[in-house]
């Protein structure tokens, strides 16, 4: 089978080691790729926000499968380019990936499902920015409606930051939506779709903020792990009955069909898991760990969803534990500093995001998250061992990560958002 992966993040890195693993896998590609993904799959340049770039791409390099990484091509429509050429693609429509481009259509799909989430009120000017505080409550919740990568998200107790983050977020014309805080860990939990199946992956959680302890500001993720012993008994198959199958039955009725990958991000509060957004792809870092798992081989598995042929389909799973840390350049949230030589980044367990290679074959830092290590091992603690080691290996001048990624877990502690 030749796959070809679009993307350039260390989930695309990611999504390649799986690949390599899956006997059939024969050819992998990747565009445009970075620094460490040279050695899985040959590369190609393409302008990832364009639809048509990408078919054309793959007319060229005439694919079994595609498989669409980031949101942006998603959301832009590439899936329904590939498809219109007779390209087998892993990816929603433009349509279904709504539920990620449009936090308020998601809402939308939620409360004709009945599925359960926070409370919301959509903020379109200014002057409505006060009620919908005063509706939805402190701690304030406030939400770029668009894609933000990762950090249009503001959760403070502090109102007029909160007032001021709608206001940026109006000013860049997008709308904003106030939501009501839930209460509770965290869960990413992954599901493989055709269009009329969900097929969840192994929950993870991630942790957003930059700092330890969860300070200082959300970030695209700085790491994840999995499995999540302290989960509730039945998890999963209550997110099942009561999110995945709801949505992608109201997804259906619309006449948008989700096939691709689900990603649920939820809240274990007390009355229940409860949504708080969905993503139209696999989540990063969450997908380091959860692939790092996964035993089932993954091209079959997303060609037959792409086909709309999952079935009874059935995963295993390895019987142990993962650990991803992201390594950020310096003045990362901000804008990254950029250029500078990278150290120690070959060994196997290290993935690469915001990376490029010069010519004369440094490796330089070319964004913000730039590296994710993954260790593995036989508890969660034995795998934060193995990935902070890797972490301590990688050399670049000015870069940070956090130093409890998974520490809760390992001491038999919950991690809630916002505490040590």
């Amino acid at each position: 089978m030749r796959i070809l992966v679009i993307g350039s993040g260390a989930r695309e890195h990611a999504l390649l080691r799986a690949l390599r693993r899956d006997p059939d896998v024969t050819d992998l590609h990747i565009a445009p790729g970075n620094a460490g993904t040279t050695v899985l799959a040959q590369a190609h340049p393409v302008d990832v926000a364009d639809p048509s770039a990408i078919a054309a791409l793959a007319e060229q390099v005439r694919p079994d499968l595609v498989v669409i990484g980031p949101e942006v091509p998603l959301v832009n429509g590439a899936a329904d380019a590939l498809r219109a050429r007779g390209v087998a693609v892993f990816g929603p429509s433009a349509a279904a990936a709504r539920i990620e481009g449009s936090k308020a259509f998601a809402k939308d799909v939620m409360a004709a499902a009945g599925v359960p989430t926070a409370r919301a009120v959509a903020v379109t000017d200014e002057a409505g920015i006060d009620a919908a505080l005063d509706a939805c409550g402190s701690p304030y919740v406030v939400k770029d409606d668009g894609l933000a990568a990762g950090k249009g998200v503001v959760v403070t107790e502090d109102r007029a930051a909160a007032a001021a983050h709608a206001r940026a977020v109006l000013e860049h014309g997008h709308p904003v939506l106030v939501e009501e805080y839930l209460a509770g860990p965290e869960v990413s939990l992954f599901a493989v779709c055709d269009g009329r199946v969900a097929l969840p992956l192994l929950p993870a959680q991630d942790f957003k903020r930059v700092g330890d302890g969860d300070s200082g500001p959300n970030t695209g993720g700085m790491g994840a792990y999995a499995p999540l012993p302290w989960a509730p008994a039945g998890l999963v198959d209550t997110v099942q009955r009561t999110v995945l199958d709801p949505v992608l039955a109201e997804m259906s009725l619309r006449g948008t069909p989700f096939a691709g990958l689900l990603y649920a991000g939820l809240v274990i509060t007390a009355a229940g898991p409860k949504v708080i957004e969905f993503n139209c792809r696999f989540g990063d870092p969450e997908t380091q760990v959860v692939l790092e798992l996964l035993d089932t081989p993954l091209g079959k598995l997303l060609a037959a969803a792409a086909a709309g042929g999952l079935g009874d389909t059935l995963l295993s799973w390895r019987g142990a534990a993962a650990v991803t840390v992201v390594i950020a350049a310096e003045n990362y949230p901000g804008p990254p500093v950029t250029g500078d030589v990278i150290s120690g980044a070959e060994g196997d367990g290290i993935l690469h995001a915001g990376t490029v290679r010069t010519d004369d074959g440094l490796v330089v830092s070319a964004g913000g998250r730039v590296l994710s290590v993954v260790g593995t091992g036989s508890d969660l603690a034995k795998a934060r061992e193995s990935a902070y080691a890797l972490a301590a290996s990688v050399h670049l001048r000015g870069s940070h990560y956090r130093t409890d990624i998974a520490l809760a877990a390992a001491e038999g502690r919950v991690h809630v958002p916002g505490t040590a």
